[in-house]
């Protein structure tokens, strides 16, 4: 099968993602993931009972139940929601060491073992999204000292939070405020986030009034996504046209004549057009004089007054090849000396 290459001027459709929604134990996490669209939510805590607008869930006991899980399984669903990131961690372990008893010691993980759980849980997460649907990971926050700032971050087992941290496309905070629920996906001092598509913090609504509210915002940050790859798909095609122009250009005129273009080019990617020609009329001999306004032929290096070499003069190129008439006089020279 050839390999498929996404050329630099062809957008990259981002069409499923990965959120991670954290929050203390209350807040309404589960009730959130419920309002993205087609949501099946896979109930490791088995406490979605607890939600006023439950919809379709898996209650999981043990990782065989969700083991087999095929995407003809997930076809009614557009959303897989999985119910605690840190609960599913838990349950999965037992399976890892009962597969490979050196995973563990007196029912904990060992080194080993905990390295084994995060491949396995981000490889499972994967294939989630590979069957072609966004995947949202719910999780506690726990609290940390430091320095006199307590910082939220995810609580779960090991390591596996920092791959949660890189795997996630979008990380978002449920908090209370002045009694209202927030979802905030910027990072600040006292808790993590990433927000690519650059939302505001957010008020959560009463879902019997929204009830696809966070479908919204899932569609809200893939469009963000794809208007980033586009406006790159933008760039790329422009620099190609003026790479072409510049390397084409042959005379000072020929850089000088498409300043004033260059000055109408779109602000995000002028300066670095104006760095590209620069360079390649640098190359080409000619320059912008300081306090100039056009490009001009720069000057060959003047030989040096006190009769030393110049660079070029002292390269190997330029020195003079066994028997050639500069070398047999300069030895004729020296033996007259003697």
């Amino acid at each position: 099968m050839p390999l498929r290459i996404t050329k630099s001027i062809e957008p990259i459709e981002v069409k499923r993602i990965t959120v991670c929604l954290y929050a203390v134990p209350g807040i309404g996490k589960t009730s959130t993931a419920f309002t993205a669209d087609k949501t099946l939510l896979l109930d490791f805590d088995r406490g979605a009972y607890r939600s006023k607008n439950r919809g379709d869930v898996v209650q999981v006991e043990q990782w065989s139940d969700i083991l087999d899980i095929t995407q003809a399984d997930l076809e009614p669903y557009n959303t897989i929601a999985i119910d605690t990131a840190g609960r599913a961690l838990d349950v999965l372990t037992p399976k890892l060491i009962a597969e490979d008893p050196k995973m563990g010691r007196g029912g904990a993980l060992t080194l080993p073992g905990f390295g084994r759980l995060k491949s396995e849980f981000i490889g499972w997460t994967r294939m989630l999204t590979s069957f072609g649907k966004d995947v949202i990971l719910l999780s506690h926050s726990d609290e940390s000292k430091h320095g006199d700032d307590l910082i939220e971050r995810l609580d779960m087992q090991g390591a596996s939070k920092n791959e949660i941290y890189k795997s996630a496309d979008v990380m978002g905070r449920l908090y209370l405020k002045n009694g209202k629920r927030m979802l905030n996906f910027s990072p600040t001092d006292v808790a993590f986030g990433k927000n690519p598509a650059s939302l505001p913090p957010l008020e959560v609504p009463d879902f019997a009034a929204e009830p696809n509210f966070f479908a919204g915002v899932i569609s809200r940050v893939k469009a963000e996504l794809n208007k980033l790859s586009e406006a790159q798909v933008t760039a790329a095609a422009l620099q190609s046209e003026w790479a072409t122009k510049f390397n084409a250009a042959a005379t000072a005129n020929d850089f000088t004549a498409m300043i004033p273009a260059l000055k109408e080019v779109d602000a995000s990617v002028r300066d670095n057009l104006k760095r590209m020609m620069v360079k390649i009329a640098k190359e080409k001999g000619f320059a912008i004089p300081k306090g100039g306004a056009k490009f001009e032929a720069t000057e060959p290096p003047k030989a040096q007054s006190d009769g030393s070499q110049t660079s070029a003069q002292s390269s190997p190129s330029s020195t003079p090849s066994q028997g050639s008439p500069m070398s047999t006089a300069g030895t004729a020279t020296q033996k007259k000396g003697k």
